[in-house]
């Protein structure tokens, strides 16, 4: 019977599956198969039995190994290493020599040294044509320098992290899922990038771990801040805890009471019940006698007027005026010589006048009480308004 294996090329890498073909291959044993980049060797890390249907076509959807690994193969890759710890130490130096503002972070070596891959990293773009002719000069084989994200350099290096265990990239995550703040927003995190980012200082990959859970948890849950009408009376959803899956509900008394999804969804839409009303009634009443007002003098009236009267004597308050009358009385105001309250502007003879302005005809009008006397004789109901002069506007200055 066929077998399905799980090839893996290095630690940090994704599996690939081949069929095991004329081979029995056991977990942990090194193959030889041929990709679209050449011949490598990988590393057996799981082997599952192909279904009954495809027995018939061993090469329906998996390719078959090339051979199993021998010891000059297992030799072949200890000299690789070594020629990718030269390369690295060399590329480093290059490096430095043409002054390029780029990091290296590992090279990797075909099985048939048929091709070297530069990983590196770097803020922008960057020119690299010199440095691929002095490692092609060096080497005398395919270069490709590829250029990754923090993300992946963290997964090639290994790093600790905040729980202290290996990264999660580096230990057995092989592709990187997007990871948005409104995750950390709805697990109901602090927002402290220290906290909730990662050695690479992106934001932690195992915030989607349980990001499905929480989707759920909120799709059963009520809007909180949201009013409810149950059988405990109108309730206010204050939170919601996942973890207890539980709910905490402020009452129409002001109490708060924790309550688990299954009883919410028992009580909610309900009328409330004869016990949720009482308690509300009793409660009432206890807030009407606690907010009571104060009692009344005794006296009735009298009492009301002597503190009436006494009020009259204190400074500030209304006084009695010089008729005796109880009536609030202003003070007398003294006449106005004119409608603005100034006094009467001198005339070119030098003499003040008693009341307003001077027509045009250059003789001084008559006071308002003149006018008031006149008008009243003459039958007139209002006295006529001297029209208020217009203001000029200022032109601007002439440079």
């Amino acid at each position: 019977m066929s077998q399905i294996l799980g090839v893996k090329f290095n630690d940090y890498g994704q599996v690939y599956y081949f069929a095991s073909g004329p081979f029995v291959v056991r977990e942990g044993q090194h193959v030889i198969v041929k990709t679209d980049q050449g011949m490598g060797l990988g590393h057996v890390v799981l082997i599952k039995q192909a279904p009954q249907e495809t027995e018939d076509s061993e090469d329906e959807g998996h390719k078959a190994i090339y051979r199993l690994a021998n010891d000059k193969d297992m030799e072949a890759v200890e000299e690789n290493k070594t020629l990718s710890r030269d390369a690295f130490k060399y590329c480093r130096k290059c490096i430095a020599e043409h002054k390029l503002g780029m990091k290296l972070v590992d090279v990797e070596v075909f099985f048939d040294r048929s091709k070297m891959i530069f990983y590196f990293t770097a803020p922008g773009r960057i020119d690299f044509r010199e440095l691929i002719k002095d490692l092609v000069r060096e080497y005398r084989t395919r270069i490709e320098l590829r250029q990754i994200g923090v993300r992946h350099e963290t997964q090639m290096l290994g790093a600790i992290g905040n729980c202290g265990q290996i990264c999660c990239c580096r230990r057995f995550m092989r592709k990187f899922v997007p990871v948005t703040i409104k995750m950390a927003k709805e697990q109901n995190l602090f927002l402290n990038p220290t906290k909730i980012s990662g050695i690479c200082g992106r934001l932690l990959c195992c915030l989607s771990f349980e990001q499905k859970g929480y989707e759920e948890f909120h799709r059963m849950c009520p809007r909180v801040g949201k009013k409810y009408t149950t059988e405990l009376g109108s309730v206010k959803v204050l939170r919601s805890n996942f973890f207890k899956k539980s709910l905490t509900l402020l009452t129409e008394n002001y109490d708060e009471k924790e309550v688990s999804i299954d009883e919410w969804n028992e009580i909610v839409n309900k009328p409330p019940s004869e016990e949720a009303m009482a308690e509300i009634r009793t409660q009432s009443a206890r807030g009407r006698r606690g907010g009571r007002r104060p009692a009344r003098p005794q006296g009735g009236d009298s009492a009301q007027k002597a503190a009436g009267s006494s009020d009259s004597r204190s400074p500030g308050k209304s006084r009695k005026t010089d008729d005796g009358s109880g009536k609030r009385g202003k003070p007398d105001r003294q006449p106005r010589s004119d409608r603005r309250g100034r006094p009467g502007k001198p005339d070119k003879s030098g003499k003040q006048e008693q009341g307003g302005k001077p027509d045009r005809s250059g003789k001084p009008s008559r006071p308002d009480s003149a006018r008031k006397d006149s008008g009243a004789a003459s039958g007139e109901d209002k006295p006529k308004k001297s029209r208020r002069p217009r203001r000029r506007r200022r032109r601007p200055s002439k440079k």
